[in-house]
């Protein structure tokens, strides 16, 4: 990915919102790189073609998809698909606290029921593990395949 797309998506956190505006958005393109409007144009145009924005109302503001925070994910981020009152959620989350120690690993729990997308993508088929933008378990962990996953990788 492009440093200003990258950058666009880092937008997001940056400001700490689901949501940006237009603006909001330009602006931080602007500030690596985009020098012109069309520039800016051209970077909302793939990130959107690639599914990692979304505009919202009509293209005044836009949200960053499940798909761009996972574009931004390092060699070492996991990414635990999850929800409330699942037993096996908490089996994998429980499972994956000393590996995350071991590996110094970074974990973000995403409760699928938070996101009309993802209740879509997944259903009741949680939990899903993600290591970086890769799909590494579903349902059960085995954890000697991802340590060895891990050990593969390099620390962010």
């Amino acid at each position: 990915m492009n440093p200003i797309g990258r950058a666009g998506l880092e937008a997001f956190d940056v400001a700490g919102a689901r949501l940006l505006s237009r603006r909001a958005l330009e602006e931080a393109l602007a500030a690596n790189g985009a020098l012109c409007p069309e520039t800016c144009q051209g970077v909302l145009d793939d990130l959107l073609r690639e599914n990692l924005i979304a505009a919202v109302d009509g293209g005044a503001m836009f949200r960053r998809t499940e798909a761009g925070r996972l574009a931004l994910a390092g060699p070492r981020d996991l990414t635990l698909y999850t929800r409330a009152g699942c037993h096996l959620c908490d089996e994998m989350k429980t499972a994956l606290r000393p590996i995350i120690l071991e590996f110094t690993a970074r974990l973000a729990e995403v409760d699928v029921d938070e996101d009309e997308e993802l209740r879509a993508a997944y259903g009741n088929d949680v939990p899903v593990l993600f290591l970086a933008t890769r799909k590494v378990a579903k349902h059960r962990l085995d954890a000697g395949q991802l340590r060895r996953q891990l050990e593969r990788t390099a620390p962010a």
